[in-house]
């Protein structure tokens, strides 16, 4: 018989995308019968729990459970949904992304295999909507510059790592560390695999395990999504300073030191040179980033798109991140 499996997905006014996970999961090559999808909504104001039950309605073979929750939070959506669930292998997934056919069968695999405590693979990321801004954010949201070594975003090598995003992992490790810290409303997963490190397990990424994931469509919600991590990467900081890498440490350094030099250079020219050098390496490197961008994909406009999108991502990450030293963890 084969291992049951519990997909966990915590959902907010997704009625956009939903409907293409769940297409997805109906199309596993893992058997239909030993999968059960728990859905969190977090009180959806855009019917999102209709077009659930409507898509429920034409596919009766897959057990959908929706568990209701006024909370608006990740963390304790996911709690939620494994409380509800039954499977020996939880999956994690998210109402914006679309996992690849074998994406369960290839979790359980590994995991049976004893590859890592938790698993996971890449994101292909993709535009929120057919626009150029739009494709812009995808493509920077898979490039080294914009994302630094997050292997998940472009990889093709496996390896232990820090993080995966979603993941798989046996039901019994919950009762090791527990569930989702619920006071830290972004980075959970960071956390969750920190204390799974922490006590001697590991995190395994495998680019073969692989998902669609549907980027922000739009420059203010791009600037939105990575002020928020930012905050929150903070916050988590403070409890696990030791996982701090140079990835996240570089942007509020940046903004840091722009500032100094800003506030400096009317008084010494020196340093307003250093200003003007500083910002015109840093727009070289995203220009060559957009240039690059722009050939592979065969779309011109990433030259200009990919740069802004990358430029909002490091400066509202770096914003956010700062923010947090002020105002720790009323951010949500």
């Amino acid at each position: 018989m084969p291992i049951k499996v519990s997909i966990i997905i915590p959902c907010y006014n997704e009625r956009n995308t939903i409907r293409l996970l769940l297409d997805a999961v109906y199309t596993q090559s893992y058997p239909l019968d030993a999968i059960e999808v728990i859905i969190t909504d977090s009180a959806s104001t855009d019917g999102t729990p209709s077009v659930i039950a409507a898509w429920q309605q034409k596919h009766p073979h897959l057990r959908i459970h929706v568990v209701e929750q006024p909370i608006r939070s990740i963390p304790a959506a996911l709690n939620a949904a494994i409380q509800a669930s039954s499977g020996e292998i939880i999956v994690r997934l998210d109402a914006h992304s679309k996992p690849n056919p074998d994406y369960v069968e290839r979790c359980v695999t590994a995991l049976s295999q004893g590859r890592g405590q938790n698993v996971g693979g890449v994101w292909d990321i993709r535009p929120g909507r057919d626009h150029w801004i739009s494709r812009s954010i995808a493509a920077a949201a898979g490039h080294p510059i914009g994302v630094g070594d997050a292997r998940y975003r472009f990889s093709n090598q496996p390896a232990y790592v820090d993080t995966v995003p979603f993941g798989a992992f046996k039901r019994t490790l919950v009762d090791q560390i527990g569930l989702f810290d619920e006071s830290l409303l972004t980075n959970e997963d960071y956390e969750f695999n920190t204390r799974i490190r922490q006590q001697g397990g590991k995190i395994w990424f495998d680019p073969q395990i692989r998902s669609v994931y549907y980027a922000r469509s739009n420059l203010k919600d791009l600037a939105k999504q990575y002020w928020r991590y930012g905050f929150w990467k903070l916050q988590m900081l403070r409890r696990y300073p030791s996982t701090l890498r140079w990835r996240q440490a570089l942007p509020p350094l940046f903004i840091v030191t722009l500032l100094l030099l800003m506030l400096l250079s009317p008084f010494f020219v020196l340093t307003l040179w250093a200003l003007i050098t500083v910002l015109g390496v840093y727009i070289f490197i995203l220009l060559l980033a957009g240039v690059q961008l722009g050939i592979k994909h065969k779309a011109m406009a990433l030259c200009v798109g990919a740069p802004l999108a990358i430029a909002v991502m490091h400066f509202s990450w770096g914003a956010g991140f700062l923010w947090g030293l002020f105002r720790p963890q009323k951010q949500n």
